[in-house]
């Protein structure tokens, strides 16, 4: 029975907007400027450097928080995984502002760094010199994202997690549709650009 209060909390934790909550107490709403995203890089837009990382290690921590603690259960894969999967989607469609939420990257970083921090580790440098040779945040994301499948299938990781990764990927490429689309136009901003 505690597996499925687990899945229900995931959800519920993924579905805290904590972007949007810290850039309230700067008096700023990230959904009124730049990408209107409530994750990290539009948070630093619109309320600061200090909110955007304080947002960036919340999102995280939404990500990691029950995975970790369905791993000190002894939960199974399948448990796990749905976990992981279910403070994923408390992120993208959260119940708080109906359903309408963020792009997912840094909680899936922090789903991701509960199942293997060392693919992470690896996720991590290709998304810094993706960003570092073309200097887009949303380019170095999706590289990252896409990298996490293979990743986890060469460090022979269980199936189950790489599906799961295979299905945030996915769902993390959609939320980009806008970003990809500017990519590809040359509009997209550069980091360090409104």
């Amino acid at each position: 029975m505690h597996s499925y209060f687990l899945i229900v909390f995931a959800y519920l934790l993924g579905s805290v907007p904590v972007g949007l909550l810290l850039s309230k107490i700067k008096g700023a709403d990230p959904r009124a400027v730049g990408s209107g995203n409530i994750g990290a890089t539009n948070v630093m837009r619109a309320a600061g450097k200090i909110t955007g990382a304080l947002t960036l290690i919340g999102d995280v921590l939404k990500g990691l928080i029950p995975v970790m603690i369905a791993f000190m259960l002894g939960e199974t894969k399948i448990i796990v995984t749905a976990a992981g999967l279910a403070a994923f989607l408390g992120h993208l469609f959260p119940v708080f502002l109906r359903f309408k939420g963020g792009k997912g990257v840094a909680t899936a970083l922090g789903v991701y760094l509960g199942l293997d921090p060392f693919a992470v580790l690896i996720a991590i440098i290709i998304f810094v010199l993706t960003i570092s040779k073309w200097g887009f945040v949303s380019l170095g994301s999706l590289v990252g994202v896409a990298a996490m499948p293979l990743l986890l299938y060469f460090l022979s990781a269980p199936v189950q997690y790489i599906y799961l990764v295979l299905i945030i990927g996915a769902l993390i490429f959609i939320k980009h549709k806008d970003n990809i689309r500017r990519l590809v136009a040359g509009t997209e901003n550069k980091i360090g650009k409104s």
